[in-house]
């Protein structure tokens, strides 16, 4: 029958009355309907605490189905009024001595979640009890118990030994009593600032041992603890590894992902490549058979794939069509699917993935659709010998007329001009045909840049950007950007046509903006311009920065601490754990006589950073100035901006800046800027050594700062 005819509004006189009934009642049945009726107005937030004495006296009926309902009445009321458990202190104490091993870990339990002072001081004696109980149930019961009693008082835990009886558990004969155990560990040393669990190889190989025996929660909660297994000597990583792998076949896709995880986490002290290899060919199956569930799953699957491939791109480099999208898939599984699916493009499949990709660009979605076109302009990018095809993909685009395609095809065309220069600008004419259709920042901003970039072979240059200059004060910063640029590129390389743009652009930068960035770079043009025009040319017109894919890449240290983080929240997000969860551990590769040397530079700290890039500035500077020294001519200045024409009559439109006090710190030397902007290197230092206690190059300083990790309340098992 339903239970649904208990939630209803009940009186509290009848249910009093109805608790207290004299009638004979062999088998409790009306209590038990009448304590049902209460735990469901209870549950719809109808104050029942006025039934307290009648409710406790129930609890001497040894049926295990009221005391549950006794029990979650108390422990619903015990923080608002704590009285109530107190009342029922004598009746805990006789149920955790009761011969039923069942009521024994239920007063545990409930215990446990009574956060009240003398509830948890009569606790303790029956907690270390049950944690040598019989019957495995009460300990593994006994177990969580702890972990949740150190939330409330860790002290406690710490000063009472709790701790060393979760160790011992850690032998316990019973499969689940050991997942308990080592749960309980994991989440008391997570959040501990004084316990950090360290598990032996012997320990380890045991709790591998008990995997095959327990629940799929169990697994999980193993498969966690081992990734506080750090291997010390060559084969220990491997004999792991290969004893876990047969949880790679679960069907429970959260036993699979924390398989990845731990095999992921082992391959760093894996010696042999061969070793790695194998490891990878065996972790693509289960990874391509997380994708035939639903879609959370799958997009679960596919963030901690994205991860992954990156450090292992050849795990999955022959299951592309895996990640072909389906017409029904939910668009964030498209979305992700469509960036492994760039990830894991090459010269054997790009032709394959462009022909997907160009049917996703016909797709009525706006957001996939702008991605599949962003998708084909960094093919290109990333893949030289595919550069052509993905110009006419992107060109057959374009004549759709499409507006949102047009525009993201003309920004991610910006990208191709910078990394193929002098191949493919025969196409400016067509992408100038839709200057009409672009309305978005970005895009603007691109079109702008290749008007300004090839100013010298479109012959109407001038007079496309003046009709970018109508809304100059109305556009985004990002356009306003683009076009004081552009128009100073126009100047430089066709001096007669930019004469009367540049400094009509340079008074509105300057002068009625109130974004200081433009208002630095029109003072910057200004300055160049009207006084050494040779500066100018090396500046405006310089190498750009060589453009790849390689940008898209995760940062090195974060990307090998969210491998840390498989089948999380991190992994989902990208995030560090550090970010978005308050007193949080970080977790690093420890280090070990086996583990391997990833081919990556290390990361320079914030003083390294500033470092390096005053010393490059440094160079420019002194660059710049032998430019100036070689070139004294005025005349020879200009380098071909016009036959016959005279330097002082092309620069005469742009006359000197006017002095502005945020100019001031043009007058410092270099070296007062870069060491002001450097600081104490010192505690750059000692800050990086802080945030990262396994730093291998800890310095002294930082021994003296902080606390030494041996020296913590540690557990070695």
């Amino acid at each position: 029958m339903s239970d649904a005819k208990f939630f209803q509004r009940g009186k509290i006189h009848e249910l009093r009355l109805e608790l207290n009934s004299d009638k004979k009642d062999r088998n409790h049945t009306k209590k038990k309907q009448t304590l049902k009726k209460i735990v469901a107005n209870m549950t719809m937030g109808n104050d029942m605490s006025s039934l307290h004495p009648d409710v406790v006296a129930c609890m001497a009926i040894p049926v295990l189905e009221i005391k549950k309902m006794v029990y979650l009445f108390l422990v619903n009321y015990a923080k608002s009024k704590p009285e109530m458990a107190l009342a029922a202190i004598p009746t805990f104490m006789r149920d955790v001595e009761d011969p039923n091993p069942l009521i024994r870990a239920l007063a545990i339990r409930t215990m446990g979640y009574i956060h009240v002072d003398k509830v948890i001081a009569c606790l303790l004696t029956p907690l270390r009890h049950c944690m040598r109980d019989q019957d495995p149930y009460v300990r593994k019961t006994a177990a969580v118990c702890v972990a949740k009693l150190f939330m409330q008082d860790r002290h406690l835990v710490e000063n009472a030994g709790f701790i060393d009886g979760l160790r011992d558990m850690l032998l316990d004969s019973n499969p689940s009593v050991v997942a308990n155990a080592i749960a309980a560990l994991t989440e008391i040393s997570e959040r501990s600032d004084h316990i950090q669990l360290k598990l032996n190889i012997s320990i380890a190989s045991k709790l591998v041992t008990a995997l095959n025996e327990c629940s799929e929660w169990g697994q999980t909660y193993i498969l966690e603890a081992l990734m506080f297994v750090v291997p010390q000597e060559a084969g220990e990583a491997e004999m792991l590894a290969e004893r876990i792998a047969p949880r790679l076949q679960h069907a429970n896709s959260a036993v699979v992902l924390s398989a990845v995880k731990v095999i992921c986490y082992l391959m760093n002290y894996m010696q042999r490549d061969e070793e790695i290899v194998n490891m990878c060919k065996k972790l693509s199956p289960p990874l391509v058979t997380l994708l035939s569930n639903g879609p959370e799953v799958q997009y679960v699957a596919l963030r901690n794939i994205l991860l992954v491939i990156q450090r292992h791109p050849d795990i999955l480099k022959h299951d592309i069509k895996v990640f072909f999208c389906k017409y029904n898939d939910p668009i964030y599984v498209k979305m992700a699917k469509l960036e492994i699916m760039f990830r894991l493009a090459s010269e054997q499949n790009v032709v394959q993935v462009l022909s997907e990709l160009k049917e996703y660009a016909t797709e009525v979605d706006v957001d996939f659709v702008r991605k599949a076109v962003r998708s084909i302009g960094r093919l290109a990018v990333k893949i030289e010998s595919t550069a052509q095809r993905c110009v006419e993909a992107l060109l057959e685009l374009i004549q759709t007329k499409v507006n949102y395609v047009v525009q993201e095809s003309i920004v991610v065309i910006k990208d191709i001009f910078r990394k193929y220069p002098n191949q493919y600008e025969s196409i400016i004419g067509i992408l100038c045909e839709n200057l009409d259709n672009l309305d978005e920042p970005e895009a603007k901003a691109a079109m702008i840049w290749i008007i300004g970039q090839y100013a010298d072979r479109i012959e109407n240059s001038d007079e496309l950007l003046d009709d970018f200059l109508y809304t100059f004060l109305e556009e985004t910063v990002e356009v306003q950007l683009a076009l004081l640029t552009a128009t100073v590129k126009l100047f430089i390389k066709r001096p007669t046509a930019g004469q009367d743009l540049v400094p009509k652009v340079l008074k509105w930068a300057t002068e009625n903006v109130d974004n200081p960035d433009l208002r630095d770079r029109g003072y910057i043009y200004w300055r160049l311009l009207s006084t050494d025009v040779a500066a100018a040319k090396a500046v405006v017109l310089s190498e750009k920065p060589h453009i790849s894919t390689e940008t898209d890449n995760m940062d090195p240290a974060l990307l090998e601490e969210l491998l840390l983080h498989i089948d999380s929240l991190a992994a989902i997000y990208h995030k560090a754990p550090t970010t978005f969860i308050p007193h949080c551990k970080p977790r690093f590769l420890i280090p070990s006589p086996v583990l391997r040397r990833q081919a990556r530079l290390p990361r320079m700290n914030s003083a390294q950073e500033l470092l390096a890039e005053a010393q490059f500035y440094q160079q420019q500077q002194e660059q710049l100035q032998q430019q100036q020294q070689q070139q004294r001519n005025p005349q020879q200045l200009l380098g071909g901006f016009g036959e016959g024409q005279d330097v002082d009559e092309v620069t005469s439109k742009v006359s000197s800046p006017p002095q502005h006090q945020r100019l001031s710190y043009l007058e410092q030397s270099f070296d007062q800027v870069a060491e002001a902007s450097i600081g104490n290197k010192d505690y750059y230092e000692q800050r990086v050594n802080v945030d990262n206690p396994y730093r291998a190059d800890t310095t002294t300083s930082q021994a003296k700062n902080t606390s030494n990790v041996d020296d913590l309340m540690s557990f070695d098992l």
